[in-house]
């Protein structure tokens, strides 16, 4: 009991989950809490909502005008709820850069353009994911959740995000294959509407089958 204090062990345990030093870990905000949680996310998309509506109503200018107060609006609501800034002003740019785009084109279609791309790329960047045995699917959850990565080494939760991982990426092929036919036919109303339909829902969809199979493969007497 009057030895000093045994320096070997102790960085082990403070990495390990529900072990004391992880309550440290656990002070540092996760991903999820960083994006405002579930509110900050859905923040983060009423400005694209409100450009869709407002472009069918009343046109390409204005749309664009509400679409920039709303990201605006958006911020000063979140900063007087004294909420996390982060999902609002990444919103912003994001709505800003869109909006550039389709004044400086003069079309409707180029404010789809950066969503169109983006979807591209993180349906290639969780493809090559799976190839590489470092699915996107189980990276992401555990850095939302504010866990480590030690998952890779149980080989059924492996299999569970790899299965997770192929299904956010056909979630963003779809996006791609119609949005980007709809881009290229010149269908801004239906553009917009895609946009819409192929957000949240097929997102809720992909999140389901997800937790489906992290559940599934957990409750295997093998994982344990």
């Amino acid at each position: 009991m009057t030895d000093g204090p045994n320096p070997g062990p102790r960085p082990e345990s403070e990495t390990e989950p529900g072990a004391a030093g992880g309550s440290q870990e656990r002070e540092l905000p996760t991903l999820l809490e960083q994006m405002g949680g579930v509110p900050g996310i859905v923040a983060s998309t009423i400005p694209v909502a409100v450009f869709v509506v407002a472009n069918v109503a009343f046109g390409l200018q204005p749309a664009l005008i509400a679409a920039l107060v709303a990201a605006v609006a958006t911020a000063v609501w979140r900063l007087a709820r004294r909420q996390a800034l982060q999902p609002a002003v990444s919103g912003f740019l994001g709505v800003g850069i869109a909006a550039f785009i389709a004044y400086r084109t003069g079309e409707a279609r180029g404010f789809y353009l950066p969503g169109l791309l983006f979807s591209a790329a993180c349906g290639l960047a969780f493809l090559v994911s799976i190839f590489i045995r470092r699915p996107l699917a189980g990276v992401i959850w555990h850095a939302v959740n504010g866990d480590g990565q030690g998952w890779r080494s149980d080989p059924r939760l492996l299999r569970a995000y790899t299965f997770a991982t192929a299904l956010w990426t056909l979630v963003f092929a779809s996006r791609v294959v119609v949005q980007g036919w709809l881009y290229n036919a010149d269908e801004e109303t239906w553009l917009g509407i895609a946009r819409l339909a192929m957000g949240y829902p097929l997102v809720g969809l992909a999140l389901l089958g997800t937790i489906w199979a992290v559940r599934r493969a957990r409750r295997d007497p093998a994982t344990a």
